[in-house]
């Protein structure tokens, strides 16, 4: 009988007593559960198991059934010593074993480990004790400089190998390219076909520049796997030692002629495989340069108050609370609200709108944009990890970091490729030496070497995650924020765009937008009586009005006295003169006669969507004016590129059928669902889905949450609610439906890349393989092709960085 288990589980979502009654009686019910008690006060689980029986992934599955989450800590780590993808699923099956951790992904690409664990159950440090035992390091992510740092000298470092290797190596090359018949012309010195001068230029790389490979074969070996060193490290000590056998041999056979010795093809192999990870380290570099740009957006210092000073401080010092000075032509350094002064904000690393916004007392400001002519205090009140550009560049980390399902096939693939290859390499080997010269060993050897060096899954094991960072990182820049690579993934499937209307693809903010005067009236008369009566109101159609007039530098009177009549208008004393505003029956109450034509205008502004409203002066019909949600300047076009990428587009809306039709037929959408109550969208989406469309919904409001979350893919405008945000996968910053459709075509053209790089890894391997088995492909050449097919993978991924998207 085995032994007992216990693990603590922390719990969110218990209100009360009952909660904690009933997580503990499912608990209870489950199989091989001894005990399990419920602390409401403390939040926490404590169960007794057998571990033969049941697991704590079953726990947590009861208890969300249950309702409620079990809440778990997150690490990041720098992975050191991953060569291939083999190393990466290692690592990420190892962590995934460990007890209590839920979930980790490791990124070959970015070197680097993401770890959802329970704390009560397991530590930082026994994960990196684990990964210290199979031969690799964690290390808790620092900061993205430090991160650069070590990524410099680990280049720095691999340069100088090169470079060693390369230079001990060109002698033994210069024998190799004299061996061919065309090139015997070449003059060669006789001492370097003296086989103990090759064998002291070809150890040093052997021992001390590839002694990594070594390192990393013994590791592996030790924890019972193999990996792209075991396959380097096999085939050049094959080579290598069969020359020392070969010198041997000549030496007891009197020491003449010219021995047939291999030095050169372990050397050149090494040195081209450093050369390889070299141009692969500095490209991997490149994949992550959206990340950077980002974060060198940021102000370094900023100037705040402190003790009734202006003090320049480092931006890291700067406090929730503090008042905090920007000049024209410097950085806003943190979030924050504007308390004094007026300017207008270079906007454009956020929102990716090249217009600057103005900004006066209690508008919102962000860090690392760009203040332009005028003076600004502000009070921070968003620093650190919390400000948006931090937010951003955390949303751009983790769908980097995670894994898209391509992926993971392409990681199960990788695990078992090796072994294989040896196995493979090794029936080559038999058939060469029993059947197809028999006796040679030699002959034997050099298909069996480039077996084992050509077919490194390094490729493979790189074609996803370098386009998934590369495709990730330019959505970022164009303002789409995928929240993981899975949704990268995903979102080419959409085949419905649900628009939401108010805020999406209208402004979502009433405009005044038409002026009609009767008479001697003039549209500025009108205007400024019925801004003027409107003022005081806080109804969003008064503001648009007051607004309107604002816009076309109308002044507005002396109010005396405003009186709001309930469903229609209002009613106030302008300038010592009576004003109405608002319906028909406002205007037949007041006695005010109306020009014949004014019902059709009215009914003419209706079908357009706006809200007309009478103004009458004193008694006297003076005009009207109209207001509307009107649309967004970009969304015509963003439709059209949406209906080209052959996506059907839908407006959902709370709006009567009237006024939906109206924006509809504006931006040229020809499915419209309208009268929705907020509910009621979630069950919208579920009938799209049921009719077997892959749905995507775009919405800003926390009324559009749950049908963000109930679509196959939600993108939430980056305008909206935090609500929204939060419920989609997908952020567009730009408050632009052109953004839905850049997220799409950015989700195709990434998959794309991604085919394109699983397929030349396969072929390479697979046309590679019986190549060199048949003894078609020399071992430096086949150390050549391995080098190159990874940096050929990433710089195919690096394509995405340069995407333009047509709008």
């Amino acid at each position: 009988m085995s032994e007992q288990e216990e693990i603590a589980l922390n719990i969110s979502g218990m209100t009360c007593a009952a909660c904690a009654n009933r997580i503990e009686k499912g608990l209870n019910k489950i199989e091989g559960v001894e005990n399990a008690n419920v602390n409401l006060a403390t939040e926490r689980s404590n169960v007794t198991y057998n571990p033969e029986q049941t697991s704590p992934e079953e726990f947590e599955e009861k208890i969300e059934k249950l309702g409620y989450q079990v809440e778990h800590d997150k690490a990041e780590f720098n992975v050191i010593g991953m060569t291939c993808a083999a190393c990466a699923n290692r690592v990420e099956k190892k962590l995934n074993k460990l007890p209590g951790v839920s979930e980790a992904s490791v990124n070959l690409a970015m070197e680097t480990a993401a770890v959802e664990y329970n704390p009560n159950s397991v530590s930082t440090n026994d994960m990196t004790e684990a990964i210290d035992k199979i031969g690799y390091e964690l290390q808790e992510k620092a900061d993205e400089e430090a991160t650069e740092d070590h990524r410099d000298k680990a280049i720095r470092k691999q340069t100088m190998k090169f470079a060693i290797s390369a230079l001990l190596s060109l002698p033994l090359l210069w024998t190799m390219v004299t061996h061919f018949e065309w090139t015997s012309f070449i003059w060669m010195p006789d001492i370097l076909m003296n086989p103990w001068v090759q064998l002291a230029l070809a150890t040093p790389v052997q021992f001390i520049i590839g002694w990594q490979f070594y390192e990393g074969a013994y590791k592996a070996l030790r924890s019972k796997s193999a990996n792209m060193d075991v396959l380097v490290a096999m085939g050049t000590s094959a080579a290598y030692f069969y020359s020392i056998f070969l010198g041997w041999q000549w030496l007891n056979n009197g020491a003449t002629g010219m021995p047939e010795l291999y030095f050169e093809a372990s050397a050149i192999i090494i040195t081209l495989i450093v050369l390889g990870k070299l141009f692969e380290a500095r490209a991997k570099g490149r994949t992550s340069q959206a990340i950077k740009k980002l974060l060198g957006m940021r102000a370094k210092t900023a100037v705040v108050y402190r003790d009734g000073n202006e003090v320049e401080i480092p931006v890291e010092q700067v406090q929730i609370g503090d008042t905090v000075v920007v000049k024209p032509g410097e950085k806003i350094p943190v979030d924050g609200e504007v308390l004094e002064g007026a300017s207008s904000v270079d906007e454009s690393m956020l929102t990716g709108e090249s217009m600057p916004v103005d900004k006066q007392p209690d508008d919102t400001v962000f860090g690392a944009t760009m203040n332009k002519n005028g003076v600004l205090r502000m009070k921070a009140s968003k620093v650190g990890k919390d400000t948006a550009l931090s937010q951003i560049v955390k949303v751009v980390e983790e769908a980097q970091s995670s894994k898209a399902e391509v992926q993971r096939l392409a990681d199960r693939v990788s695990g078992v490729f090796v072994p294989t290859v040896i196995g493979i390499a090794f029936v080559t080997f038999l058939i060469w030496i029993t059947l197809v010269d028999p006796g040679n060993v030699g002959s034997a050897l050099m298909p069996m070497i480039s077996i084992l060096v050509i077919a490194c899954p390094c490729a493979l094991g790189l074609a996803t995650p370098t386009s998934i960072m590369a495709g990730s990182g330019r959505a970022a820049e164009i303002g789409v924020l995928f929240k993981g690579g899975e949704y990268l993934e995903n979102t080419r499937n959409v085949e419905t765009v649900v628009l939401d209307k108010t805020g999406t693809v209208t402004k979502g903010e009433p405009e005044l937008t038409n002026v009609v005067a009767v008479g001697n009236w003039t549209n500025n008369q009108v205007v400024q009586y019925a801004a003027s009566a409107e003022k005081d109101s806080e109804h969003p159609l008064a503001r648009a009005i007051v607004n309107g007039a604002h816009s076309t530098s109308v002044s507005l009177m002396d109010v005396e006295g405003m009186e709001a009549i309930p469903g229609q208008g209002i009613r106030a004393m302008v300038n010592g003169s009576t004003v109405h505003v608002g319906t028909r029956k406002l205007m037949a109450e007041a006695s005010v006669t109306v020009e014949e034509d004014t019902e059709q205008r009215l009914q003419s502004f209706e079908a357009e969507g706006k809200t007309a409203m009478l103004v009458a002066v004193d008694g006297k019909y003076a005009g009207m004016v109209a207001v509307a949600d009107t649309v967004k300047n970009t969304s015509k076009q963003a439709v059209h590129r949406l209906r080209e990428a052959g996506l059907d587009v839908v407006l959902l809306t709370g709006d009567n059928q009237r006024t939906a039709d109206a924006i509809a037929e504006q931006v040229g959408i020809a499915h419209v669902i309208a009268g929705v109550l907020p509910e009621e969208k979630s069950a919208e989406i579920r009938k799209l889905q049921e009719a077997g469309q892959k749905v995507a919904m775009v919405g800003d409001g926390m009324n559009d949450a749950p049908a963000l979350a109930t679509a196959d893919i939600g993108m939430a405008i980056g305008t909206g609610t935090d609500v929204a945000i939060e419920a989609a996968d997908i952020t567009l910053m730009r408050g632009d439906v052109n953004s839905v459709a850049d997220a799409i075509l950015m989700s195709r053209k990434t998959m794309r890349n991604i085919k394109q790089n699983l397929f030349f890894a396969f072929v390479y391997n697979t046309l590679g393989i019986p190549i060199a088995a048949i003894g078609l492909l020399a071992p430096w050449v086949a150390g050549a092709a391995m080098a190159f097919s990874s940096v050929s993978v990433v710089l195919n991924s690096l394509r995405l960085q340069k995407i333009k998207l047509a709008k």
